[in-house]
């Protein structure tokens, strides 16, 4: 069995070091088994959950490649979790190796590594402890002709950037969200702004989880200091929206 331990380490707008960690062995033909991702969702579920860790997300590629992303619990009023180490990636390599062999799971090569700057936003969970950070979204379906009028967008537009809020008030829905940005440029550090200058005009779009394909943590780079947040932006309260119509995720052609 060959063992090799690979460590990388990345500091960057989030400030969250990333780690990696691999173990590498021999196909075996005698043990390989069909691949069954309830399986492989449970155990590595298991696992990771009993040693205290938060699973993330589980990649396996057409190689042979098992990537397993882990990170620590967060619980809403909690300050933000420790970072995840390459001793805590080494310790849940191990554990998983042993209990894929058992249960026969078929992988060449087993990377264990925390999140890094595009972080992946699962669910409902994920969503509350990144509210105010920068993302980007990937909507199932397009955004509709009308809608994407209302907004001066182009039709058929599913990708988009923004600052992340849950919409809340008297008549909000339950679990919606959406993202706020401005396609203006943003006032430079330090530059004057006259008193003349119109405000920043903010475009928003309003969403459920169950209509988003993929949310990440947007790959900001910040040397000068911690989170993603967009200081271009104003602040991106209810009442910034005031006078001005979100845009709606919107099946429609």
């Amino acid at each position: 069995m060959l063992y090799n331990q690979r460590l990388t380490t990345i500091r960057a707008g989030t400030d969250r070091p990333f780690f990696l960690v691999e173990l590498i062995f021999p196909y075996i033909s005698s043990r390989a088994a069909p691949y069954r991702p309830v399986v492989l969702q449970n155990v590595v579920q298991q696992v990771v959950t009993g040693l205290g860790y938060e699973l993330v997300e589980i990649e396996r590629s057409a190689g042979g490649v098992l990537r397993i992303t882990i990170d620590w619990p967060w619980a809403p009023g909690a300050a933000e979790p420790q970072f995840i180490t390459v001793e805590d990636c080494e310790r849940v390599t191990r554990q998983l190796q042993f209990a894929l062999e058992v249960e026969g799971v078929d992988y060449r090569r087993l990377e264990v590594s925390s999140p890094g700057i595009d972080r992946p936003l699962r669910g409902k969970g994920d969503f509350e402890r990144y509210q105010g950070s920068l993302v980007d979204v990937v909507l199932k379906a397009p955004i509709g002709k009308e809608a994407a009028g209302v907004a001066g967008l182009g039709a058929g537009r599913k990708k988009f950037r923004g600052v992340l809020e849950r919409v809340d008030g008297p008549e909000a829905v339950p679990d919606r969200w959406r993202i706020v940005w401005s396609d203006e440029p943003a006032v430079k550090p330090g530059a004057k702004v006259g008193k003349r200058r119109r405000p920043v005009t903010l475009q928003a779009l309003e969403f459920a989880l169950d209509e988003l394909r993929e949310a990440r943590l947007a790959p900001v780079v910040d040397f000068k200091g911690r989170g993603s947040k967009p200081a271009e932006l104003p602040p991106t309260k209810n009442d910034v929206l005031d006078g001005r119509q979100p845009l709606a995720a919107d099946d429609s052609d």
